[in-house]
């Protein structure tokens, strides 16, 4: 019997896979059906999205907690007609399913196209609720992944994912440090005075140990504003770190050419923004070369020199606004906007610039 040879076996293996999908894709083709599949992971933007920021499930919640998860579990079969309510994630994902339905009209073969994945923790008996939610509200949800209370983590990886959105903090923080890019969903305190942009996604970042790494950040917080703006200016041409959502900024910037090399910048269904707390003129150039080294675009860059990011939100009203600093996330939830935190870096030890007492070490 002859032997494989390891790179031959790689592409024997790429052989099949590809053989298996195109019989799969073929097959689906042939049915009849106005749902759009869903494109291949490896082209895919891939968001996966817990069901507790996908739909609010705060009462569910409270079951589970006060009476148990086989209580919990006969609640949801019980009331599985009932559609769940949408949660802090759901304006999200219907404005990555409109920018999914531009892409189609430009490129009806692309799978370049934002691919959304329920990726949960709950048993497979919720899912006839979650299917039947899904399907009230016509998103376009075709990937499930539920573990049955174990975390889904692990999972995470296998479904190329590019960003991952949950109420868990701690499942956000272990995502991260696989080298995912993740953050965790907060409802707005106050609804916006107007709708969110149902034509464009609208999305904004934090800066520093957000799309940067947090390099920056220990330099103001251990010495000082100077310090701090001494050190910009020193290494203004050196391009600072990556930080945890470069990559999804990346993936966004992907899509966003798709639409520029169709002559559509001016009526782009993606728009980005860049909302930090550095001043412009003493620390602002070091972050803008930074994305030009990157080779990426940021539609809107905001320098607020220290200045509350809430009225400003309230403007730009994006879909979700990434930051690392929970101070900064309260802020923006108190004036209506959908908030993410990213629990990355140094300014997790702070809150609103003092230093959180972390609790002795037992010994």
């Amino acid at each position: 019997m002859s032997e494989i040879k390891p790179s031959e076996a790689a592409s024997t293996d790429d052989s099949a896979e590809e053989t298996d999908w195109a019989a799969a894709k073929a097959f689906f083709d042939n049915l009849k059906t106005y749902k759009p599949r869903p494109p291949k992971p490896r082209y895919a933007v891939t968001i996966a999205v817990s069901s507790r920021t996908l739909f609010n499930m705060v009462a569910e919640r409270k079951i589970y907690e006060d009476e148990g998860l086989e209580k919990y579990v006969a609640y949801q079969q019980e009331h599985e007609s009932e559609p769940l309510k949408p949660g802090a994630a759901f304006p999200f994902v219907k404005a990555l399913m409109t920018v999914n339905t531009r892409l189609r009209e430009l490129y009806p073969d692309s799978e370049e196209l934002f691919d959304i994945v329920l990726m949960t923790n709950n048993h497979a008996q919720v899912g006839v609720r979650l299917i039947n939610s899904i399907n009230h509200y016509d998103l376009t949800i075709e990937r499930f992944c539920m573990t049955g209370g174990k975390s889904p983590i692990g999972y995470l990886k296998a479904y190329m994912t590019n960003l991952y959105l949950s109420k868990d903090a701690e499942k956000v923080t272990e995502a991260i440090e696989e080298g995912i890019a993740a953050a965790t969903m907060f409802m707005p305190e106050t609804e916006a005075e107007t709708k969110l942009s149902d034509t464009q996604l609208r999305v904004a970042f934090d800066g520093d140990a957000v799309l940067f790494s947090d390099e920056s950040e220990i330099i103001v917080k251990k010495h000082g504003l100077d310090s701090f703006f001494e050190h910009e200016k020193e290494f203004e041409n050196k391009p600072l770190a990556q930080g945890p959502l470069k990559c999804f900024l990346e993936a966004l910037g992907k899509l966003q050419r798709k639409f520029y090399e169709k002559n559509e910048r001016m009526n782009c269904p993606i728009r980005t923004f860049l909302v930090t707390a550095r001043s412009a003129a003493s620390s602002g150039a070091r972050v803008l070369k930074t994305l030009r080294s990157w080779g990426l675009e940021i539609d809107e860059a905001l320098f607020l020199a220290g200045a509350p990011k809430g009225p400003l939100l309230q403007k730009i009203k994006p879909h979700i606004f990434f930051d690392d600093q929970m101070f900064h996330i309260e802020g923006a939830k108190e004036l209506g906007t959908i908030s993410a935190h990213v629990p990355y870096g140094i300014g997790q030890k702070y809150h609103k610039g003092k230093l959180i007492e972390q609790p002795e070490k037992k010994k």
